[in-house]
């Protein structure tokens, strides 16, 4: 097993660290104090302490996994120096050579998309001809379109706000910014789970809801021209935006994920590719996993999005569409998890329900905003 995931006790943990793992938190303290030093005047009490707490979060996570360590590095100083590249003008981005084929904000997220779709294949490719070599580079490339997807819209960020002062927010506020941030939470949890089981086979798995989302995103810029940075509607404009939504991200990521390693369990167990595939123990565990970590952080974004309810529209519930829905993908998760827990079931069953349980992601997710109507009306397509 990699010795990144392992379960550590605090005072383990604190044993293990090395040299550099002190100096990657010593970078992030740096880089929140530096962001204060330059917005505190954009922040309110709330969001300097979500700066903060990012920062310790970040360092706990990066001592526990390397790779996001690396990641988190390398997202910091590419987002920096393409915003030195700016100079301050917006212009620039279609002007300076690097931003605009490389990391401008569109520029990167279209790198995003490329490489996420290159690493399907390869994925794809990898598990038919079994080649370690294979497997390797479609990794990589998932590594790839994830610092790419995270630097767009860290570029993205400063970009509103070369637009105006109070036009700039943090980008998770419709659904083109989201489904970026989908595929890269996604992708994250895919390639923790990759790297946990030392298994790359599900890869071609997990980039298939990836992929669908990539698809989405290229539909939405370029049939109805949704990457252009908005301001933000009334109801969003709050400090609840920017921890509902990432918690919220994460538990539709997680769902997903475990749908699509649901998909591998039934195709295994018929004997489809059952070689090529991990065991079905380790496919039940990471879909066990997954759907627990996407119902703990649900349920932290549907009380987060009820207290910024209350705050925003003086009642902590009204059963509008989209409220009604989540608590549907609730229980939905909450019940598979009984039975999985407590009545010890195991099998089929509770992989075809975590594939069907998509579907009910997917709509309360999406076709809410497509077909139904109400206070969370504001990312229609």
């Amino acid at each position: 097993m990699n010795t990144e995931t392992l379960n550590f006790t605090p005072q383990t943990l604190l044993q293990s660290l090395k040299m550099v793992d002190w100096i990657y938190a010593l970078l992030l303290a740096a880089g929140a104090v530096f962001a204060y030093s330059q917005y505190s005047q954009f922040m309110d009490i709330y969001e300097v302490s979500f700066l903060f707490g990012a920062a310790a979060v970040f360092s706990y996570l990066g001592w526990r996994w390397k790779g996001l360590a690396k990641l988190v590095i390398g997202v910091g100083a590419i987002s920096l120096f393409s915003i030195s590249l700016y100079q301050g003008d917006q212009a620039r981005a279609t002007q300076a050579f690097l931003l605009k084929f490389l990391i401008s904000s569109q520029s990167a997220v279209m790198w995003m998309n490329v490489l996420f779709i290159l690493a399907m294949f390869t994925y794809w490719f990898a598990m038919f001809n079994r080649s370690d070599f294979a497997g390797r580079v479609a990794s990589a490339l998932t590594w790839s379109a994830v610092l790419f997807g995270f630097v767009g819209l860290m570029v993205r960020w400063y970009e509103s706000y070369l637009i105006a002062p109070d036009v700039g927010h943090i980008p998770i506020s419709n659904l083109y910014e989201v489904f970026i941030l989908f595929c890269l939470i996604t992708a994250l949890l895919y390639l923790h789970y990759e790297s946990k089981f030392n298994t790359k086979q599900l890869g071609s798995f997990a980039l298939l809801i990836i992929n669908a989302a990539v698809l989405f995103i290229l539909w939405y810029r370029f049939d109805r021209g949704a990457d252009s940075i908005q301001p933000l509607v009334p109801a969003l404009q709050s400090y609840w935006m920017k921890i509902h939504v990432p918690a919220n991200f994460v538990g539709y990521g997680a769902f997903s994920l475990a749908a699509m390693v649901a998909s591998a369990y039934l195709l295994a167990k018929k004997g489809i590719l059952a070689s090529r595939l991990p065991s079905l123990d380790v496919l039940d565990d990471v879909m066990y996993k997954s759907i627990a970590v996407g119902f703990a952080f649900f349920t932290i974004a549907t009380i987060l999005g009820a207290m910024w309810a209350a705050e925003a529209w003086g009642g902590y519930w009204s059963w509008d569409p989209k409220e009604t829905w989540a608590l549907i993908v609730w229980l939905n998760y909450a019940a598979w998890l009984h039975l999985r827990m407590v009545k010890g079931l195991r099998g089929p069953v509770l992989a075809w329900w975590a594939l069907i349980g998509l579907l009910v992601t997917t709509f309360a997710f999406l076709g809410v905003n497509m077909f139904l109507s109400g206070l969370h009306s504001y990312g229609e397509l």
